[in-house]
């Protein structure tokens, strides 16, 4: 047994199965909030590897565990409390079930149940789970509008198969792209090796995908990729967490050196809210079993939080906004 003490014994924050302690709201039917976390630990796995990042929605809910009793606090990344108005305007939904021999049904799932989120009128902040898991986020989002995707990922997810396998999470951007719904993609943080060909980055290229990499994040800092985001536009951020440097988030299956700082990543969403606004989140790829001492869980729940505090600061104007087109 873990006899380690805890900040959570200062801040008196008791025991708490949400996400920082928010109210629990397993039946999307009943969803009444602006927010909604939902915990999505597997879509489509391939069979080298299985269900990796199974366990990274428990993992990141337990690493903000002891913050739950200071949620109505400053919080300084924020410039404030965490839900501005001091209504707590969010809910976590818990996790979808999954089986790893039916993909698509794990991806109907997700689509369908980003979908009722969406039909309320909420935001879904989807904490996974490998990299396949955005796929069916982004087509809940069919007949909505027009949205740009925003990926900090170290690779560019742009194979058409692997192994015969096209929906996995070395496809990501590739089936995308693919989606009338999806009008622009701006890529961060390219680095190092990955699944892509020479031919993958064409393809990207020439569908028009906004390139940043991680060196031209150090070099010329988040400016020029916030340059590509458009003023007014409807934002889907995906992050993958080997986005980062592994210094700050090393429980990943594919550590590369030179990735985007934790603050670097919490400006360039900052900057995302200022101009255009966050229609959903997605934070995938954490894998518990190579975190160190859960600084990488905590890493990536602060930045569910940065999240949802900026989402919760955009709300007021925008909260009938994701209702299905008629």
């Amino acid at each position: 047994m873990d006899q380690r003490r805890s900040i959570a014994e200062m801040f008196g924050s008791g025991a708490v199965e949400t996400f920082l302690g928010l109210p629990a709201c397993p039946d999307l039917q009943a969803l009444d909030a602006g927010i909604a976390i939902l915990g999505v630990p597997c879509a489509t796995p391939y069979p080298a590897v299985g269900a990796y990042c199974a366990a990274a929605p428990r993992a990141l809910r337990d690493a903000i565990a002891p913050y739950a009793g200071s949620r109505a606090h400053f919080d300084f990344d924020l410039g404030g409390p965490l839900f501005p108005d001091g209504r707590v305007d969010a809910v976590d939904c818990g996790d979808l079930p999954y089986d790893e021999a039916d993909a698509e049904g794990n991806r109907v799932r997700i689509r369908d149940s980003v979908g009722r989120i969406l039909d309320k009128g909420a935001v879904p902040l989807v904490i996974g789970g490998d990299d396949s898991i955005p796929i069916p986020l982004f087509q809940a989002f069919a007949g909505r509008g027009d949205f740009t995707l925003l990926q900090i990922d170290a690779h560019i997810d742009w194979r058409d198969e692997v192994g015969g396998e096209r929906w996995g999470l070395s496809s990501t951007m590739r089936r995308a792209s693919e989606m009338p719904q999806i009008s622009r993609i701006v890529q961060v943080g390219q680095r190092g090796l990955g699944s892509a060909r020479p031919g993958d980055r064409a393809d990207a290229l020439a569908w028009g995908v906004h390139f940043h990499s991680a060196q031209a994040v150090h070099r010329e800092g988040i400016g020029a990729a916030l340059d590509f985001i458009p003023a007014g536009a409807e934002v889907i951020v995906s992050i993958d967490c080997d986005g980062l440097d592994p210094s700050v988030i090393p429980g990943v299956i594919g550590r590369a050196p030179g990735g985007l700082g934790y603050w670097q990543t919490v400006e360039l969403l900052q900057g995302v809210a200022e101009k255009a606004r966050i229609a959903a989140f997605a934070i995938v790829e954490f894998m518990p079993e190579r975190d160190i001492d859960d600084i990488g869980a905590l890493a990536a729940a602060r930045l569910l939080c940065n999240a949802m505090g900026l989402v919760a600061r955009g709300r007021p104007q925008t909260s009938h906004e994701m209702r299905r087109d008629p």
